[in-house]
């Protein structure tokens, strides 16, 4: 609310303990925001897990948010600038869930390929185990019942259909998210992989 007050028209979204509070305009839902046409209004977002990570990792030399619609441009972006990075995934209410790993092990093994090292055996493992996984792997989770049980199927299906399409990296900054418009030539299909030297990367879930 306090970050709304400072804005013009903003849109309340998500949710507290996976209940949509009554001055929020709408819900933790990526299918219903996609489909609004008011994308002139500053969003102002909540969320029971993503958010709070977010913002404890506010006073990191760099902040970039990553999910399954933008995870190969954003290890080709991450590889290009840093020579130590930190994947973490939000998890859900204690539980570093399917989801969040797999989508860990896919920057991660972005890294990797481009010449970064994991941190430690733990990341190996997760990269081992979920970097050829394929979307649907994540069918298994909590989070996935939850949305069966909560009839947000239409959440779901969102997500398995927007798989690695977007062409941008989202940086937090001073609070804000914002958007990176990297050269094409970082995530074209038929790129070849450039090795960044011999930095490592601290990897850990």
């Amino acid at each position: 609310m306090a970050i709304a007050d400072r804005l013009t028209d903003p849109l309340l979204a998500g949710d507290c303990n996976s209940t949509l509070p009554a001055i929020f305009e709408m819900g933790n839902s990526p299918s219903h925001l996609a489909g609004r046409a008011d994308i002139h209004r500053p969003l102002v977002l909540v969320s029971s897990s993503g958010t709070k990570v977010i913002h404890e990792a506010r006073d990191c030399a760099a902040t970039y948010l990553g999910c399954f619609r933008s995870h190969t441009v954003l290890a080709g972006y991450l590889a290009q600038r840093h020579a130590r990075v930190a994947v973490i995934g939000a998890g859900s209410k204690g539980e570093f869930r399917e989801e969040d790993q797999i989508c860990c092990a896919w920057i991660a093994a972005g890294l990797i390929r481009k010449g970064h090292a994991p941190g430690n055996w733990q990341t190996a493992e997760i990269v081992r185990r979920w970097r050829n996984a394929p979307p649907s792997a994540c069918l298994c989770s909590r989070s996935v019942d939850f949305l069966r049980r909560t009839n947000q199927v239409g959440d779901l299906d969102f997500i398995l259909e927007h798989v690695d399409d977007l062409r941008e990296v989202f940086e937090v900054r001073d609070g804000e998210v914002r958007t990176i418009r990297p050269a094409a030539r970082m995530y074209g299909r038929r790129r070849m992989h450039a090795r960044c030297g011999a930095g490592r990367t601290v990897l850990w879930p």
